[in-house]
Formats: C-alpha cells, structure tokens, sequence
C-alpha cells in the first residue's frame, strides 16, 4: 500500500504497552515511513501548557524591532544557534535550486546544560556542542530547555516505533542518541505587505537533514511532495504534533523509508498582510560519533548498501558543506 496522503496516527497504543498496541502502531509507522516520510502523531504526551508557554515568549521575542533581535545573532557559520532575519535563508538551495530568500525568521538553541568533558568540548565535538545565548525576556530560558527535553523524550520513543518498525530490538537506537545534537528551533512568518518575488515561498522545497523531524504548526501551510508528484497538505489536527523523516534516516535504511521534499506555501493573497504563523520545530540528530550504516533489516539477500558507512556528525557537516551561501537549516 502506496500512501498518497498524510496519515494520522494514534501514538497511545504504543504508550500503553501492549504488544498487539505496540505492534499496530510499529505497522502504520512503517506504512508512513515507506509511503510519504510524514506522519501526524496524536496522544504524543507533550503538555499543552509547555508548547502554550514557548509560543507566548516566542511571540513576545519576534514582536522586537530588529536592532534587539541582532543582539541574540547566529554566533558562527558552522553553528546553528540564535536570531537568522527574514530571507537570510533560502531552503531550495539545500535541492541546488535557485530562489529568493524565504519569507521567515528564526531563532535556534540547541543542547542545554552540556558537561564540560572532553566528548562535549572536545576537538571531535566541533560545533555540536556551541552554548546556547538566549534573549532576556522572562521565562524565554526555561521555557525553551523544558521543551528540548521533552521533545528529546519523545525523539527517543518514536526512535523506539522506528525499531520495531524496521524489526529490530526496541532500544537499538537508545545508545546511539543518548548524547545526541539535536537542535530546535521556532519559526516566525510575518505577514507579508509586499508581493513575494517570483518563485518566493514562506520556506523553499527541501528535506530534512536528520533522523527525525517533530514540528507544531500553529496554522496551515506546510505541503508534502507525494510519490505521485502532488504537493498534499499535511492535516492540522487540535493537539497534534508532525514528524518527518531526514535523510540520515533515509540513508540508514537503506533508501526503504523516503525523507520526503515539503514546503511552508504562502497564505493566500487576501490574508496575506495580516497572516502570522509560529512554527515549533525540533531536528532530532543522533550522537555525533554514532555510525549510520545500513541496518541489518534493511538489506535483502544479494543486496549492497547503497551508501558507505559515515558518523552521523560527518553525515551533518556534509549536508551543512552543500549548503550556499545562505546556509539555511530546515524549516517547516
């Protein structure tokens, strides 16, 4: 079965625990996975209340004139954290297509709270590991840590759906993400007073560079680029959660699940100069010394791999290379 559309799955099976439950969910997982690389998760377990707080003090930061958001910049090149403008990203060029910068801005953090040793900051870590600024605005800190660590929970139950959907042990990935460089990320699209310029969208045709992807859209916009070669709406369900696949992924099974080209569509022209949409994005990424390498499951008698083994922080760094000079890290 070929899935042309998103599906929408109930995750509270899997979390209850029985294996009829576990194995239901595993199945639909693996169906998505395989057919469109996007899946819309209900029953998740995130607070409400949490993703209510990291939206009020987002909101509060991209109301500030920009002068103050250039004061929390992005500190380096080769490090995703802090403030990035509106149009100083453009996603398509990850596909080396050319297109205007992206309609959004942004603002990134990534692992909290690092230990000072040498795995962290140590000359392997690179930039992984880059401490996190943060703009001084009440509860902005600790409402945005709260969530990486939630969202860090639940990457590592669905990284355990995965397994069992790929007919491996529950916990294969557990050690291989337990120090993991995830980053997140909220997205602000302000309205638009000015026609985009041709081929101009809220954020460029691309795919994710990760394992997974888990996104809280707060309005419409997001679109798939199926295996028919229709661009679908991913379905705004009360309370839901998106996650999609990344390449790593992709990579790690062996091309068997499909990280999916998606894109943020502008709103239509009549509510375009008062349509503001907030997106909550977190880019989950295995550990940086952790091999990624055809799984075992994933290779059919006779069959080669058809990539060469890479750790997964060469495997970031080779897609952070291909980028332009806009350097743009995903969206959604």
């Amino acid at each position: 079965m070929t899935l042309l559309q998103v599906p929408v799955i109930d995750l509270a099976p899997y979390f209850e625990g029985t294996p009829e439950g576990r194995e239901s969910v595993a199945r639909q997982v693996d169906d998505a996975c395989r057919s469109i690389g996007f899946l819309v998760i209900t029953n998740h377990g995130v607070p409400v209340e949490l993703i209510d707080r990291v939206s009020a003090v987002s909101r509060t930061f991209f109301a500030l004139p920009l002068a103050d958001k250039r004061k929390v910049d992005r500190p380096r090149f080769d490090a995703v954290r802090g403030y990035s403008a509106v149009s100083e990203e453009g996603l398509s060029y990850s596909l080396e297509e050319a297109a205007p910068g992206d309609l959004k801005e942004s603002f990134s953090i990534g692992p909290a709270n690092v230990p000072d040793d040498n795995y962290h900051r140590g000359p392997a870590a690179g930039p992984h590991f880059v401490t996190n600024t943060y703009p001084q605005i009440a509860d902005f800190r600790e409402s945005w840590d709260s969530y990486f660590e939630v969202m860090s929970e639940l990457s590592r139950s669905l990284m355990r759906i995965f397994a069992l959907a790929l007919d491996l042990p529950e916990h294969f990935f557990d050690a291989r993400i337990d120090k993991h460089i995830s980053m997140f990320r909220v997205l602000s699209y302000p309205p638009q007073t000015e026609t985009p310029l041709p081929n101009q969208l809220r954020a460029g045709a691309h795919s994710d560079y990760g394992s997974l992807t888990i996104v809280r859209p707060d309005d419409t916009g997001l679109q798939v680029l199926n295996k028919a070669g229709d661009w679908v709406d991913v379905p705004m369900i009360e309370g839901s959660l998106v996650v999609n696949i990344g390449d790593l992924m992709m990579q790690w099974t062996n091309d068997q699940w499909i990280s999916t080209v998606h894109r943020v569509i502008n709103p239509p022209a009549d509510k375009a100069s008062t349509n503001r949409r907030l997106s909550l994005v977190f880019f989950h990424q295995p550990n940086y010394d952790a091999m990624v390498e055809c799984l075992p499951s994933c290779l059919a008698p006779g069959e080669r791999p058809k990539y060469a083994p890479i750790s997964s922080g060469d495997h970031l760094t080779s897609k952070f290379v291909k980028q332009t000079t806009f350097g743009g890290t995903k969206a959604a």
